[in-house]
Protein backbone atom coordinates (compact mmCIF):
# COMPACT_ATOMS: atom_id res chain seq x y z
CA UNK A 1 0.00 0.00 0.00
CA UNK A 2 2.65 2.29 0.99
CA UNK A 3 5.02 2.09 -2.44
CA UNK A 4 1.72 2.34 -4.53
CA UNK A 5 0.73 5.82 -2.56
CA UNK A 6 4.35 7.09 -3.36
CA UNK A 7 4.32 5.80 -6.96
CA UNK A 8 1.16 7.64 -7.55
CA UNK A 9 3.00 10.70 -5.17
CA UNK A 10 5.35 10.32 -7.68
CA UNK A 11 2.82 10.35 -11.15
CA UNK A 12 1.16 13.46 -9.64
CA UNK A 13 4.46 15.64 -10.97
CA UNK A 14 4.64 13.65 -14.63
CA UNK A 15 1.25 15.00 -15.51
CA UNK A 16 2.15 18.96 -15.53
CA UNK A 17 -2.07 20.00 -15.05
CA UNK A 18 -2.25 17.91 -12.03
CA UNK A 19 1.08 19.26 -10.92
CA UNK A 20 -0.03 22.98 -11.14
CA UNK A 21 -3.45 22.36 -9.58
CA UNK A 22 -1.49 20.82 -6.74
CA UNK A 23 1.11 23.75 -6.42
CA UNK A 24 -1.66 26.10 -6.66
CA UNK A 25 -3.79 24.62 -3.95
CA UNK A 26 -0.78 24.41 -1.81
CA UNK A 27 0.22 27.82 -2.05
CA UNK A 28 -3.40 28.94 -1.54
CA UNK A 29 -3.39 27.18 2.13
CA UNK A 30 0.06 28.16 2.86
CA UNK A 31 -1.75 32.36 2.06
CA UNK A 32 -4.20 30.96 4.66
CA UNK A 33 -2.11 30.45 7.52
CA UNK A 34 -0.06 33.44 6.79
CA UNK A 35 -3.03 35.56 7.27
CA UNK A 36 -3.49 33.56 10.27
CA UNK A 37 -0.60 35.26 12.14
CA UNK A 38 -1.44 38.53 11.10
CA UNK A 39 -3.39 40.06 14.53
CA UNK A 40 -6.40 42.39 14.12
CA UNK A 41 -5.31 46.01 14.99
CA UNK A 42 -5.94 47.09 18.45
CA UNK A 43 -6.03 43.71 20.31
CA UNK A 44 -3.40 42.31 22.54
CA UNK A 45 -2.83 38.49 21.21
CA UNK A 46 -0.41 37.85 23.60
CA UNK A 47 -3.11 38.44 26.99
CA UNK A 48 -6.21 37.13 24.63
CA UNK A 49 -3.74 33.54 23.99
CA UNK A 50 -3.10 33.32 27.86
CA UNK A 51 -6.76 33.86 28.12
CA UNK A 52 -7.64 31.40 25.52
CA UNK A 53 -5.54 28.66 26.91
CA UNK A 54 -8.28 28.05 29.87
CA UNK A 55 -10.97 27.67 27.04
CA UNK A 56 -10.02 24.44 25.04
CA UNK A 57 -13.52 22.46 26.20
CA UNK A 58 -15.81 26.00 25.79
CA UNK A 59 -17.13 27.68 22.54
CA UNK A 60 -14.46 29.69 22.12
CA UNK A 61 -12.05 26.79 22.27
CA UNK A 62 -14.33 25.13 19.42
CA UNK A 63 -14.28 27.68 17.40
CA UNK A 64 -10.44 28.41 17.50
CA UNK A 65 -10.13 24.99 15.96
CA UNK A 66 -12.34 25.47 13.17
CA UNK A 67 -10.40 28.46 12.35
CA UNK A 68 -6.92 26.88 12.92
CA UNK A 69 -5.77 28.85 15.91
CA UNK A 70 -6.41 32.11 14.24
CA UNK A 71 -9.25 32.90 16.89
CA UNK A 72 -6.29 32.56 19.63
CA UNK A 73 -4.84 35.46 18.34
CA UNK A 74 -7.73 37.17 17.05
CA UNK A 75 -6.19 37.40 13.42
CA UNK A 76 -7.95 38.80 10.16
CA UNK A 77 -8.99 35.29 9.86
CA UNK A 78 -10.64 34.91 12.86
CA UNK A 79 -13.99 34.06 12.05
CA UNK A 80 -12.70 31.52 9.45
CA UNK A 81 -15.03 30.73 6.47
CA UNK A 82 -17.89 29.68 9.14
CA UNK A 83 -20.14 33.08 7.75
CA UNK A 84 -19.99 32.19 3.86
CA UNK A 85 -20.91 28.05 5.12
CA UNK A 86 -24.13 29.94 7.10
CA UNK A 87 -24.89 32.11 4.62
CA UNK A 88 -25.02 28.84 1.80
CA UNK A 89 -27.32 26.83 4.33
CA UNK A 90 -29.81 29.60 4.77
CA UNK A 91 -29.89 30.28 0.62
CA UNK A 92 -30.24 26.60 -0.08
CA UNK A 93 -33.17 26.78 2.61
CA UNK A 94 -34.48 29.25 0.98
CA UNK A 95 -34.19 28.32 -2.78
CA UNK A 96 -37.45 25.52 -2.13
CA UNK A 97 -39.23 28.25 -0.78
CA UNK A 98 -38.28 31.17 -2.56
CA UNK A 99 -39.91 31.15 -6.10
CA UNK A 100 -37.71 33.69 -7.71
CA UNK A 101 -34.44 31.78 -6.48
CA UNK A 102 -36.09 28.47 -7.11
CA UNK A 103 -36.42 29.83 -11.29
CA UNK A 104 -32.76 31.02 -10.64
CA UNK A 105 -31.83 27.37 -9.47
CA UNK A 106 -33.37 25.71 -13.09
CA UNK A 107 -31.64 28.48 -15.01
CA UNK A 108 -28.22 26.49 -15.31
CA UNK A 109 -24.68 28.47 -14.56
CA UNK A 110 -26.25 32.06 -14.74
CA UNK A 111 -28.75 31.06 -12.40
CA UNK A 112 -26.24 29.87 -10.23
CA UNK A 113 -23.55 32.34 -10.51
CA UNK A 114 -26.78 34.71 -9.36
CA UNK A 115 -27.38 32.55 -6.32
CA UNK A 116 -23.85 31.96 -5.24
CA UNK A 117 -23.68 36.17 -5.96
CA UNK A 118 -26.58 36.18 -3.40
CA UNK A 119 -24.66 34.07 -1.14
CA UNK A 120 -21.77 36.52 -0.44
CA UNK A 121 -24.12 39.22 0.03
CA UNK A 122 -25.35 37.41 2.64
CA UNK A 123 -21.73 36.12 4.34
CA UNK A 124 -20.87 40.06 4.10
CA UNK A 125 -23.72 40.57 6.34
CA UNK A 126 -23.13 37.76 8.88
CA UNK A 127 -19.56 38.84 8.83
CA UNK A 128 -20.57 42.50 10.14
CA UNK A 129 -23.02 40.96 12.84
CA UNK A 130 -20.36 38.58 13.93
CA UNK A 131 -17.40 40.57 13.81
CA UNK A 132 -19.65 43.41 15.60
CA UNK A 133 -20.54 40.92 18.21
CA UNK A 134 -17.13 39.81 18.38
CA UNK A 135 -15.29 43.41 19.82
CA UNK A 136 -17.96 42.95 22.67
CA UNK A 137 -16.71 39.57 23.57
CA UNK A 138 -13.05 40.65 23.22
CA UNK A 139 -14.12 43.89 26.07
CA UNK A 140 -16.02 42.11 27.78
CA UNK A 141 -13.49 40.01 28.84
CA UNK A 142 -11.41 42.32 29.98
CA UNK A 143 -7.50 41.50 30.88
CA UNK A 144 -6.52 44.16 28.93
CA UNK A 145 -6.93 42.50 25.47
CA UNK A 146 -8.73 45.35 23.67
CA UNK A 147 -5.96 48.48 24.02
CA UNK A 148 -9.03 51.23 23.57
CA UNK A 149 -12.23 50.95 23.22
CA UNK A 150 -14.44 53.01 21.45
CA UNK A 151 -16.03 53.21 17.92
CA UNK A 152 -13.02 53.23 16.02
CA UNK A 153 -12.17 49.85 17.55
CA UNK A 154 -15.18 48.64 16.82
CA UNK A 155 -15.47 50.13 12.76
CA UNK A 156 -11.78 48.98 12.78
CA UNK A 157 -12.39 45.49 13.94
CA UNK A 158 -15.48 44.52 11.56
CA UNK A 159 -14.26 46.43 8.48
CA UNK A 160 -10.77 44.06 9.47
CA UNK A 161 -12.87 40.74 9.90
CA UNK A 162 -15.25 40.89 7.09
CA UNK A 163 -12.37 41.46 4.60
CA UNK A 164 -10.25 38.76 6.51
CA UNK A 165 -13.35 36.47 5.83
CA UNK A 166 -14.54 37.59 2.22
CA UNK A 167 -10.64 37.22 1.33
CA UNK A 168 -10.82 33.27 2.44
CA UNK A 169 -13.74 32.63 0.33
CA UNK A 170 -12.08 34.09 -2.56
CA UNK A 171 -9.39 31.77 -2.08
CA UNK A 172 -11.29 28.76 -1.86
CA UNK A 173 -13.13 29.79 -5.01
CA UNK A 174 -9.77 29.69 -6.53
CA UNK A 175 -9.06 26.62 -4.99
CA UNK A 176 -11.81 24.83 -5.99
CA UNK A 177 -11.68 26.28 -9.67
CA UNK A 178 -7.99 26.22 -10.21
CA UNK A 179 -6.78 23.45 -7.54
CA UNK A 180 -7.46 20.80 -6.75
CA UNK A 181 -10.55 19.79 -4.00
CA UNK A 182 -13.39 21.58 -2.36
CA UNK A 183 -11.62 24.77 -1.57
CA UNK A 184 -13.55 25.88 1.49
CA UNK A 185 -13.21 22.24 2.73
CA UNK A 186 -9.71 22.47 2.35
CA UNK A 187 -9.38 25.51 4.35
CA UNK A 188 -11.41 24.10 7.35
CA UNK A 189 -8.88 21.12 6.95
CA UNK A 190 -5.75 22.77 7.04
CA UNK A 191 -7.04 24.81 9.99
CA UNK A 192 -7.71 21.50 11.33
CA UNK A 193 -4.34 19.87 10.60
CA UNK A 194 -2.46 23.24 11.81
CA UNK A 195 -2.99 22.38 15.35
CA UNK A 196 -1.68 18.62 15.43
CA UNK A 197 2.39 19.47 15.40
CA UNK A 198 1.21 21.61 18.56
CA UNK A 199 -1.18 19.22 20.38
CA UNK A 200 1.45 16.55 19.78
CA UNK A 201 4.24 18.46 21.66
CA UNK A 202 1.55 19.11 24.33
CA UNK A 203 0.30 15.51 25.11
CA UNK A 204 4.27 14.43 25.19
CA UNK A 205 4.52 17.62 27.70
CA UNK A 206 1.99 16.14 30.04
CA UNK A 207 3.07 12.40 29.57
CA UNK A 208 6.44 13.66 30.59
CA UNK A 209 5.39 15.35 33.66
CA UNK A 210 3.07 12.54 34.90
CA UNK A 211 0.02 14.41 34.13
CA UNK A 212 -1.69 12.39 31.87
CA UNK A 213 -0.68 8.27 31.57
CA UNK A 214 0.83 6.13 29.15
CA UNK A 215 -2.45 3.92 28.84
CA UNK A 216 -4.96 6.70 27.86
CA UNK A 217 -2.62 8.07 25.41
CA UNK A 218 -2.61 4.96 24.25
CA UNK A 219 -6.34 4.08 24.21
CA UNK A 220 -7.16 7.97 22.22
CA UNK A 221 -4.90 6.63 19.49
CA UNK A 222 -6.43 3.39 19.49
CA UNK A 223 -9.80 4.66 19.18
CA UNK A 224 -8.60 7.61 16.51
CA UNK A 225 -7.22 4.66 14.41
CA UNK A 226 -10.68 2.92 14.74
CA UNK A 227 -12.95 6.22 14.00
CA UNK A 228 -10.71 6.66 10.73
CA UNK A 229 -11.20 2.98 9.48
CA UNK A 230 -14.84 3.39 9.98
CA UNK A 231 -15.07 6.87 8.49
CA UNK A 232 -13.12 5.34 5.16
CA UNK A 233 -15.75 2.73 5.53
CA UNK A 234 -18.65 4.65 5.66
CA UNK A 235 -17.53 7.56 3.01
CA UNK A 236 -16.81 4.70 0.49
CA UNK A 237 -19.46 2.83 0.80
CA UNK A 238 -22.29 2.08 -1.71
CA UNK A 239 -25.81 0.63 -2.52
CA UNK A 240 -25.13 -1.27 -5.69
CA UNK A 241 -29.01 -0.95 -7.46
CA UNK A 242 -28.44 -3.89 -10.65
CA UNK A 243 -29.36 -2.03 -14.37
CA UNK A 244 -29.91 -3.73 -17.26
CA UNK A 245 -29.82 -2.21 -20.73
CA UNK A 246 -32.34 -3.69 -23.75
CA UNK A 247 -30.33 -4.03 -27.22
CA UNK A 248 -31.29 -1.44 -29.83
CA UNK A 249 -30.45 -1.49 -33.27
CA UNK A 250 -29.81 1.39 -34.78
CA UNK A 251 -29.40 1.13 -38.36
CA UNK A 252 -26.65 -1.48 -38.62
CA UNK A 253 -25.47 -1.42 -35.28
CA UNK A 254 -26.44 -2.42 -31.49
CA UNK A 255 -26.35 -0.55 -28.90
CA UNK A 256 -27.22 -1.72 -25.06
CA UNK A 257 -27.58 -5.42 -23.97
CA UNK A 258 -25.42 -4.51 -21.24
CA UNK A 259 -25.38 -4.69 -17.05
CA UNK A 260 -24.85 -2.34 -14.85
CA UNK A 261 -25.41 -0.26 -11.74
CA UNK A 262 -26.31 2.53 -10.13
CA UNK A 263 -24.29 3.42 -6.67
CA UNK A 264 -26.21 4.88 -4.10
CA UNK A 265 -23.53 6.09 -1.68
CA UNK A 266 -24.32 5.47 1.92
CA UNK A 267 -22.80 9.31 2.68
CA UNK A 268 -23.75 11.38 -0.55
CA UNK A 269 -22.98 14.40 2.20
CA UNK A 270 -19.21 13.61 3.08
CA UNK A 271 -17.82 16.15 5.16
CA UNK A 272 -21.10 18.86 4.08
CA UNK A 273 -23.61 17.76 6.73
CA UNK A 274 -20.60 17.96 9.67
CA UNK A 275 -19.36 21.53 8.21
CA UNK A 276 -22.93 22.66 7.90
CA UNK A 277 -24.40 21.40 11.72
CA UNK A 278 -21.39 22.64 13.46
CA UNK A 279 -21.69 25.89 11.67
CA UNK A 280 -24.82 26.50 12.62
CA UNK A 281 -24.72 25.28 16.18
CA UNK A 282 -21.63 27.66 16.53
CA UNK A 283 -23.14 30.95 15.53
CA UNK A 284 -26.16 31.64 18.54
CA UNK A 285 -23.28 30.55 21.40
CA UNK A 286 -20.89 32.97 19.34
CA UNK A 287 -23.77 35.98 19.32
CA UNK A 288 -24.39 35.25 23.50
CA UNK A 289 -20.98 34.93 24.56
CA UNK A 290 -20.54 38.86 24.76
CA UNK A 291 -23.69 39.33 26.94
CA UNK A 292 -23.33 36.04 29.14
CA UNK A 293 -24.03 38.64 32.00
CA UNK A 294 -27.41 38.35 31.36
CA UNK A 295 -29.14 34.69 32.55
CA UNK A 296 -30.71 33.79 29.56
CA UNK A 297 -27.19 34.15 27.46
CA UNK A 298 -25.56 32.62 29.73
CA UNK A 299 -28.20 29.69 29.64
CA UNK A 300 -27.42 29.73 25.86
CA UNK A 301 -23.73 29.79 26.05
CA UNK A 302 -23.61 26.90 28.63
CA UNK A 303 -26.27 24.59 26.77
CA UNK A 304 -25.03 25.50 23.83
CA UNK A 305 -21.40 24.60 24.73
CA UNK A 306 -19.05 21.67 22.82
CA UNK A 307 -19.58 18.40 25.07
CA UNK A 308 -22.72 19.97 27.16
CA UNK A 309 -26.10 16.86 26.41
CA UNK A 310 -27.89 19.64 24.90
CA UNK A 311 -25.71 20.58 22.27
CA UNK A 312 -24.63 16.92 21.37
CA UNK A 313 -28.51 16.20 20.88
CA UNK A 314 -29.33 19.06 19.18
CA UNK A 315 -25.83 18.26 16.60
CA UNK A 316 -26.91 14.59 15.91
CA UNK A 317 -29.91 16.13 15.05
CA UNK A 318 -28.27 18.53 12.82
CA UNK A 319 -26.01 15.91 11.40
CA UNK A 320 -28.83 13.73 10.11
CA UNK A 321 -30.86 16.27 8.89
CA UNK A 322 -27.89 18.02 6.79
CA UNK A 323 -26.98 14.31 5.49
CA UNK A 324 -31.07 14.22 4.36
CA UNK A 325 -30.98 17.36 2.83
CA UNK A 326 -27.98 17.50 0.96
CA UNK A 327 -28.90 14.39 -0.53
CA UNK A 328 -32.12 15.42 -1.89
CA UNK A 329 -30.68 18.54 -2.97
CA UNK A 330 -28.11 16.90 -4.87
CA UNK A 331 -29.71 13.54 -6.15
CA UNK A 332 -33.15 13.33 -7.57
CA UNK A 333 -34.97 9.65 -8.02
CA UNK A 334 -37.04 11.19 -11.01
CA UNK A 335 -34.33 12.26 -13.01
CA UNK A 336 -32.03 9.68 -12.65
CA UNK A 337 -35.61 7.29 -13.25
CA UNK A 338 -36.18 9.19 -16.17
CA UNK A 339 -32.62 8.91 -18.07
CA UNK A 340 -32.44 5.18 -17.02
CA UNK A 341 -35.72 5.18 -18.83
CA UNK A 342 -34.71 7.12 -22.00
CA UNK A 343 -31.51 5.21 -22.56
CA UNK A 344 -33.41 1.46 -22.43
CA UNK A 345 -32.38 0.61 -19.16
CA UNK A 346 -34.27 -0.97 -16.30
CA UNK A 347 -33.76 -1.99 -12.71
CA UNK A 348 -34.70 -6.02 -12.58
CA UNK A 349 -37.71 -6.81 -11.11
CA UNK A 350 -38.97 -3.00 -11.47
CA UNK A 351 -41.25 -1.44 -14.08
CA UNK A 352 -39.72 1.77 -15.54
CA UNK A 353 -40.87 5.19 -15.22
CA UNK A 354 -42.69 6.08 -11.96
CA UNK A 355 -42.34 2.56 -9.80
CA UNK A 356 -38.24 2.57 -10.95
CA UNK A 357 -38.46 6.34 -8.92
CA UNK A 358 -40.28 5.28 -5.99
CA UNK A 359 -37.83 1.84 -5.44
CA UNK A 360 -34.97 4.02 -6.12
CA UNK A 361 -36.13 6.85 -3.34
CA UNK A 362 -37.24 3.92 -1.22
CA UNK A 363 -33.45 2.45 -1.49
CA UNK A 364 -31.72 6.10 -0.48
CA UNK A 365 -34.02 6.83 2.07
CA UNK A 366 -32.96 3.80 4.21
CA UNK A 367 -29.18 3.93 2.78
CA UNK A 368 -29.05 7.34 3.53
CA UNK A 369 -30.49 6.82 7.15
CA UNK A 370 -27.94 4.44 7.53
CA UNK A 371 -25.74 6.90 6.76
CA UNK A 372 -26.90 9.86 8.78
CA UNK A 373 -26.99 8.01 12.03
CA UNK A 374 -23.61 6.23 11.23
CA UNK A 375 -21.55 10.07 10.75
CA UNK A 376 -23.84 11.40 13.94
CA UNK A 377 -22.39 8.47 16.45
CA UNK A 378 -19.03 8.80 15.23
CA UNK A 379 -19.29 12.60 15.09
CA UNK A 380 -20.62 12.78 19.15
CA UNK A 381 -19.34 9.38 20.77
CA UNK A 382 -15.48 10.22 20.41
CA UNK A 383 -16.08 13.78 22.17
CA UNK A 384 -17.95 11.64 25.27
CA UNK A 385 -14.98 9.52 25.60
CA UNK A 386 -12.01 11.84 25.24
CA UNK A 387 -13.77 14.05 27.70
CA UNK A 388 -14.56 11.32 30.31
CA UNK A 389 -10.82 10.76 30.29
CA UNK A 390 -9.79 14.37 30.65
CA UNK A 391 -8.28 14.56 27.43
CA UNK A 392 -6.15 18.09 27.60
CA UNK A 393 -7.55 19.15 23.65
CA UNK A 394 -10.49 19.45 21.60
CA UNK A 395 -9.87 16.85 18.88
CA UNK A 396 -13.01 14.27 18.69
CA UNK A 397 -14.74 12.85 16.56
CA UNK A 398 -16.32 16.15 14.22
CA UNK A 399 -12.34 16.92 13.50
CA UNK A 400 -11.28 13.50 12.06
CA UNK A 401 -14.45 13.41 10.10
CA UNK A 402 -13.70 16.79 8.70
CA UNK A 403 -9.90 15.62 8.07
CA UNK A 404 -10.81 11.88 7.18
CA UNK A 405 -13.47 13.06 4.57
CA UNK A 406 -11.69 16.26 3.21
CA UNK A 407 -8.57 14.04 2.34
CA UNK A 408 -10.40 11.14 0.60
CA UNK A 409 -12.21 13.73 -1.60
CA UNK A 410 -9.12 15.32 -2.61
CA UNK A 411 -7.74 12.19 -3.11
CA UNK A 412 -10.22 10.76 -5.41
CA UNK A 413 -10.08 13.49 -7.49
CA UNK A 414 -6.03 12.88 -7.60
CA UNK A 415 -6.69 9.32 -8.54
CA UNK A 416 -9.53 10.28 -11.84
CA UNK A 417 -6.29 12.58 -13.05
CA UNK A 418 -3.81 10.08 -12.66
CA UNK A 419 -6.65 7.65 -14.21
CA UNK A 420 -7.73 9.74 -17.02
CA UNK A 421 -3.94 10.26 -18.56
CA UNK A 422 -3.39 6.60 -18.18
CA UNK A 423 -1.32 6.90 -14.52
CA UNK A 424 -1.62 4.68 -11.32
CA UNK A 425 -3.31 6.13 -8.80
CA UNK A 426 -2.53 5.67 -5.50
CA UNK A 427 -5.04 2.37 -5.08
CA UNK A 428 -3.66 -0.26 -7.39
CA UNK A 429 -6.25 -2.92 -5.54
CA UNK A 430 -8.72 -3.27 -7.60
CA UNK A 431 -11.08 -3.98 -4.51
CA UNK A 432 -9.91 -0.58 -3.20
CA UNK A 433 -11.31 1.01 -6.01
CA UNK A 434 -14.26 -0.39 -6.64
CA UNK A 435 -15.19 0.45 -3.19
CA UNK A 436 -13.75 4.25 -3.96
CA UNK A 437 -16.44 4.44 -6.84
CA UNK A 438 -14.05 4.04 -9.55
Amino acid sequence: MLKSFFDGLRNIFKIPELRDRVLFTLLMLMIYRLGCHIPTPGINAAALSEFMKAQQGGILGFLDLFTGGAFKTFSICALGVMPYISSSIIMQLLTPVIPALEKLSKEGDIGRKKISQYTRYGAVALCAVQAWTMTFLMHSIGRGIVDNWGISFQLTTVLTLTTGTMFLVWLGERVTEKGIGNGMSLIIFAGIVARIPTEIINTYRLWMNNELGIVTIALVLTGMLAIVAFVVMIQTAARRIPVQYAQRVVGRKVYGGAATYLPLKVDFSGVIAIIFASSVLSVPAMLAKPFADNIFFEKIVEYLSPGQSVYLILYGILVIFFCFFYTAVVFNPVDVAENIKKYGGFIPGVRPGEPTAKFIDYTLTRVTLVGALSIAAIAIIPDILMRSVNIPFYFGGTSLLIVVGVALDTMKQIESHLLMRHYDGFMKDSKLKSRAGF
